[in-house]
């Protein structure tokens, strides 16, 4: 079986900056893989290449066994993407999102009605599938934001700050359904995250990125241990990246984070 994602020195430059730096690394089929880091780090620009929305600088990359830059289609159709900004629209029901998102990936209609409602019960969201998603919560809207990105049933899940925004019942709720879908669908997910509880309580390994570079790989028990006797995710992130993962970001980023959790509030 190939490696559920695989870069061999994947860079990204924007003219004289080098937003990702000859990152090498393997995530296994099946596994939760974190990537890490403080903001302007990589890590979006490293999911934009995989999932084939930014093309690569140099170096070479594979999801779910297809190279990005020579089968682009094949590598749509075996990922999930759900972005950190929303995706839903708060103007039609979760049912309905569920649906054009079924007919965006060609699924037959008696086989997407099925799908629909087995994703709706699987989130906790068949009680309200024909609300409206504005009346939704923060936490709602995400996992229906998750069923869409898994409707297709893809190889590979990317989850970019999956619950920036939301109050700690609904990261909880989020958090357990994504552990649901990997133990029931055996999906790989890639997630990024500046909750180091939050990449502890689910990833398996953790990449820590910093200026483009990776600079540690290993489970967050491993790179713990590396650092220092009772230290956390926390203390590890500060050790090679000397930042804060609570603190720091521009203007710009602390906009969008607020923006995102006054549309999910």
């Amino acid at each position: 079986m190939p490696l559920a994602i695989r870069t061999n020195a994947l860079t990204r430059r924007f003219g004289a900056v080098c937003a990702v730096d000859a990152l090498s690394l393997s995530v296994e089929p099946g596994e939760v893989f974190g990537l890490l880091g403080p903001n302007g780090a990589g890590k979006t620009t490293t999911i934009k290449m995989l999932i084939t929305l930014l093309p690569p600088t140099t170096g070479s990359a594979t999801v779910a066994g297809h190279n990005v830059l020579t089968e682009q289609r094949l590598v749509r159709r075996s990922i999930g993407y759900v972005p950190q900004l929303l995706s839903s629209d708060g103007a039609l029901t979760a049912r309905e999102n569920l649906d054009i998102s079924g007919r965006l990936y060609h699924i037959p209609s008696a086989e997407r009605r099925a799908r629909i409602d087995a994703a709706l019960e699987f989130m906790g969201l068949a009680d309200v599938a024909d609300h409206l998603v504005r009346t939704f919560s923060g936490g709602m809207i995400r996992r229906l934001e998750i069923a869409q990105a898994m409707l297709h049933q893809p190889e590979v899940l990317f989850l970019d700050e999956p619950t920036v925004g939301l109050d700690p019942v609904a990261r909880r709720a989020v958090w357990e359904h994504v552990r649901r879908l990997r133990e029931r669908e055996g999906t790989t997910i890639l997630l990024t995250t500046h909750y180091m509880d939050e990449a502890a309580e689910l990833c398996e390994r953790v990449g820590i990125m910093h200026l483009g570079k990776l600079v540690a790989l290993g489970t967050p028990e491993s790179l713990a241990g590396e650092v220092g006797s009772g230290a956390t995710l926390d203390d590890v992130f500060t050790h090679y990246t000397g930042s804060d993962p609570n603190e720091g970001g521009t203007y710009r980023d602390v906009a969008r984070t607020r923006r995102t959790a006054r549309r999910l509030g």
